[in-house]
């Protein structure tokens, strides 16, 4: 025979497990329905935040690697127009030059032509008033020839003599 305080304590039921299964069930319907889905919607939702934000930090590296390609390009024209710059102001010193050293040579061309002109005058003034002084020296030794009779060697010596004073005058 049984003894019955074995029984009581340690007895297992159908009717325990059928309850304990649908309490059991009853508590997963329930865990479901009121910390399962609110659960999943708040893991949705961070989700979709951490998607959006995601999505938001791609959206702006590649916003970043535009403006960063579109910085070197500015950059890039900055320096061939930089370049483009010095060359045109290498080309117009150059011009400026050319045209500094025609002029000076112009300059000098006109100076010099300047220079003979005034050198054929001058020269042309010499030339007449060593017409008039030669006039005034024949006229000087003519009379003096007339005063003393001379002879042709004392005549040469006054004309020398004369020449000699005119050389001396200048």
């Amino acid at each position: 025979m049984l003894q019955p305080h074995l029984v009581v304590g340690s007895a297992f039921t159908i009717g325990d497990s059928l309850f304990t299964l649908f309490t059991f069930a009853l508590l997963l319907v329930l865990i479901r329905i009121f910390a399962w889905k609110p659960l999943m919607n708040v893991m949705k939702e961070r989700e979709e935040h951490i998607a959006s934000e995601i999505d938001s930090a791609e959206e702006s590296r590649s916003q970043a690697e535009k403006l960063l390609d579109e910085q070197r390009e500015v950059l890039k024209q900055a320096r061939v127009e930089a370049q483009t710059m010095i060359e045109n102001a290498k080309q117009l010193g150059e011009k400026e030059r050319v045209e500094i050293v025609k002029q000076a040579r112009s300059e000098s061309e006109r100076l010099k032509e300047e220079a003979k002109n005034e050198i054929v005058r001058e020269k042309e003034e010499a030339i007449s008033a060593l017409r008039e002084q030669v006039g005034s020296l024949s006229v000087l030794i003519a009379s003096k020839v007339i005063e003393k009779n001379l002879d042709e060697k004392a005549q040469n010596d006054i004309i020398q003599d004369y020449i000699e004073r005119l050389g001396d005058e200048k």
